[in-house]
């Protein structure tokens, strides 16, 4: 099982972290009773620029919840395709190959599910497997790949395909105006990613899956996720999330390993989620990473902004582009997100 690509795709409105601290002061107006906090906070996550959806101004015509999520769904489909399209081509993998689709979201739904409007629009295989999965967040990226090598070790001569659509602007709240909501419309961002997977009767260039396990951290769930009512999603985020990471995810992770022979020593490329610095800066504690081990992950938090599922592809992307490693090496690519629980792989490059 090997990963044979991935690959992102953006709106095409790209804003500075200035400009969209100026736009968001003015959105929220007289509510916003401390402008230097919330410019606090934009700083301190470390993003430089984000992609939107839409132009800022269009962000005040947007009323309900409803309008908002039929704006997810024609863009959303539009940058799934797009990724999608990228993923196969550097793939070098015709669509009809493609025994299975996987989507992953949280920042928006649809019945049927953009995967179907996906095999509508491009013209996919009527007998593919397709599976929606919503409401693992930021964990997502991690977990749709190995539920991938799921398939195709199953199915050794298909491939399958994992796509993720996160608009994060889209789920911003106008008034709610609490530190987690302030973050988050300085954090998040737009974008898609998408993955391919190759059973072992393919020949393709691209990191061999070893190994996955999932983590479930029991009595968590409070920690990240959404709180879902008529007006839509309301983040909730804990400033806990650094603290249970620099707790579990070491041991966590040593415990994978050695079940498989390895320590983390071995381990030379690092393709993490980016999550926030603080979420970066716990990954570094709880794994003793230095020297730039998780430069793909900053440089993706910097350039486009926490895209949730999207994210760790975005970072794999990166890596399999710019920075691949030597052939033989050993990696782990790795998530975390609501429930709340991580998600690991272990990759031969």
């Amino acid at each position: 099982m090997r990963i044979a690509s991935a690959a992102s795709a953006f709106p095409k409105h790209y804003y500075s972290q200035k400009v969209l601290l100026e736009e968001l002061q003015q959105y929220w107006g007289d509510q916003l009773r401390n402008p230097q906090l919330l410019a606090r906070l934009h700083r301190n996550v470390a993003v430089e620029g984000r992609h939107l959806a839409l132009p800022p101004k269009e962000y005040h015509d947007i009323k309900t919840w409803g309008q908002a999520n039929d704006i997810w769904i024609k863009t959303g489909t539009d940058l799934g395709e797009q990724a999608l399209c990228r993923a196969l081509n550097y793939a070098g993998i015709e669509p009809r190959d493609l025994g299975a689709l996987f989507f992953t979201s949280v920042t928006g739904i649809s019945s049927p599910s953009i995967d179907a409007l996906l095999i509508n629009r491009m013209g996919l295989p009527q007998n593919i497997r397709r599976l929606p999965i919503f409401g693992l967040g930021c964990v997502a990226g991690a977990a749709g790949i190995a539920r991938c090598a799921d398939y195709v070790r199953a199915y050794p001569s298909q491939a399958a395909a994992l796509v993720s659509v996160e608009l994060c602007s889209l789920t911003l709240q106008r008034d709610d105006l609490s530190v987690a909501n302030l973050i988050s419309s300085g954090l998040f961002a737009d974008g898609s990613a998408a993955a391919i997977v190759v059973g072992e009767d393919f020949e393709r260039p691209g990191p061999t899956i070893l190994a996955t396990r999932s983590v479930f951290y029991p009595g968590t769930e409070e920690m990240m996720g959404w709180a879902i009512s008529e007006k839509g999603f309301k983040i909730t985020l804990s400033p806990e999330v650094p603290v249970l990471i620099r707790e579990n995810l070491g041991h966590d992770v040593d415990a994978f390993l050695a079940d498989h022979g390895h320590k983390r020593d071995e381990i030379q490329s690092w393709v993490l989620h980016t999550g926030g610095p603080k979420v970066l800066e716990a990954t570094a504690a709880a794994l003793d990473l230095h020297n730039g081990q998780l430069d793909a992950s900053w440089d993706c938090l910097k350039k486009v902004g926490n895209l949730s599922s999207a994210s760790v592809l975005c970072v794999l992307e990166d890596v399999m582009k710019h920075r691949r490693p030597e052939p033989g090496t050993l990696g782990l690519l790795a998530a975390m997100g609501p429930g709340f629980c991580s998600e690991l792989l272990l990759l031969e490059w």
